[in-house]
């Protein structure tokens, strides 16, 4: 592999940005493909085929194969909100294969006994999603209903580019957020971004059915054509 290609692919590793090394098979060449270039690529529509299914193939176009080599960012789901709902989800989140971080200053929620083996941040979100960062491989949920742990998280998922963005609560609480939101400055596009009702519409009832709903929505919006950025 050129140095120049291992150079950019350590770096956008790096930054937990996706890239996909196109291999030609019969002459050896190769050449790296961005996740932001990739849709003026000619290979455009098989390359995101494969980075949405995190998986490298073998693919032919027009009679020549070529070894598609994926390199996508390990998922992360970010929730604002030690609750039951969460509670549930962790364990589920594990089983999927997501990485499941769980926010939320309110120490008598935030403790190890209630989330064993679950990334735990006992902050309030703005620092701490401010430290870790939000990226388009991470999806944001928010889960308290009180506005001054979830919408400095929405906020920041808003300007970022997670792939996910939902709220937990009912048409009349998203109203209200809806207008705190617009308030802070964002517009209808932006707020439109955001899942709520949170989930797939399974008639969920128990925390767990909620969180089992809301991990099938963000696993539908990973593995499915991405939205284009605004």
């Amino acid at each position: 592999m050129d140095l120049s290609v291992l150079s950019t692919l350590n770096a956008e590793r790096q930054a937990r940005r996706a890239t996909v090394l196109v291999t030609e098979i019969g002459s050896g060449s190769q050449r790296l493909v961005r996740q932001e270039d990739i849709a003026n690529d000619p290979l455009a529509e098989t390359l995101e085929r494969q980075l949405r299914m995190g998986k490298s193939g073998m693919v032919e176009l027009e009679g020549v194969q070529h070894f598609l080599t994926v390199q996508a960012p390990h998922p992360r789901v970010v929730v604002t909100g030690a609750v039951h709902i969460s509670q549930a989800m962790a364990p589920m989140a594990k089983t999927l294969d997501l990485d499941l971080v769980v926010i939320d200053p309110r120490t008598a929620f935030a403790t190890p006994e209630r989330f064993p083996e679950t990334a735990l941040l006992a902050e309030w979100p703005d620092a701490a999603i401010g430290r870790i960062g939000l990226d388009s491989y991470t999806a944001f949920v928010a889960l308290t209903h009180d506005p001054k742990i979830d919408d400095p998280g929405l906020e920041a998922a808003l300007r970022s580019n997670c792939f996910y963005v939902g709220a937990l609560g009912s048409r009349k609480t998203h109203a209200r957020r809806v207008e705190r939101l617009t308030a802070a400055g964002f517009d209808a596009a932006a707020i439109e971004r955001i899942h709520a009702p949170i989930g797939l519409d399974i008639g969920a009832v128990s925390p767990a059915e909620i969180g089992l709903a809301i991990l099938a929505e963000i696993v539908a919006t990973l593995r499915g054509p991405r939205r284009k950025p605004a």
